[in-house]
């Protein structure tokens, strides 16, 4: 698969190696980045909050979320299926061609809709915890997950995959599309030169429509 990384982008860390919650994320990372960040269109009415970023070697951004809703929790107990939070997080990722790296010693992956898709899986998989499943067992389940979700990416023509055609700055835009007993997960590109992948649990990926946040800097 073309991606910039298989590195699972985490949270900013405070004092102590503790994750930062949600609302003391910075908005620095996204105003850094070159290129425009996608969430959901103005038909979402709820709550939404920055993520965070991931960037290159060099310290150029290349991907960050935006998340929509209630924001999840990994829960270490089997959750009652109208106990689920209800969120969409929305993935985007800049579109580049194969590089060189900044020293100038290598060449640096392209970035795909595949990239968006990969992104998309593991942010899932992180907020995941399987009903009855053992504390020392879940970072071997998580590793095959992952696996698996980097083999499904790889594959969008395969039968696991749907095709779903939803707006995208107001334009009909196809989606590849899979649902998991975990969740949603889809990924596809943007006229703006972006790739959007989303997952989300509680709210139908059918209804959604994705466009430019047209001020980030709002969430500061």
């Amino acid at each position: 698969m073309e991606t910039t990384s298989r590195v699972g982008a985490q949270a900013p860390a405070a004092e102590g190696g503790q994750p930062v919650p949600s609302a003391r994320r910075t908005v620095d990372g996204y105003l850094r980045a070159p290129f425009p960040w996608y969430g959901l269109d103005e038909a979402f009415t709820g709550p939404r909050w920055l993520m965070q970023v991931g960037a290159a070697a060099d310290g150029a951004v290349e991907h960050g979320s935006i998340g929509h809703g209630v924001e999840p929790s990994v829960r270490h107990e089997a959750i009652a299926e109208d106990d689920k939070e209800r969120f969409a997080v929305v993935v985007t990722v800049a579109a580049h061609p194969v590089r060189r790296s900044p020293d100038g010693t290598g060449l640096l992956e392209a970035t795909s809709v595949s990239s968006a898709a990969w992104l998309a899986g593991v942010g899932l998989l992180s907020v995941t915890w399987p009903g009855q499943m053992d504390h020392s067992l879940r970072d071997d389940w998580l590793e095959q997950q992952t696996e698996t979700a980097w083999v499904l990416a790889d594959d969008l023509g395969g039968e696991d995959w749907a095709t779903l055609s939803l707006p995208v700055d107001g334009v009909p835009t196809p989606f590849h599309y899979r649902e998991s007993e975990f969740g949603w997960v889809l990924a596809g590109s943007t006229a703006a030169g972006v790739h959007v992948g989303a997952y989300g649990r509680g709210m139908s990926a059918y209804g959604l429509g994705f466009a430019v946040v047209k001020d980030i800097g709002a969430y500061a």
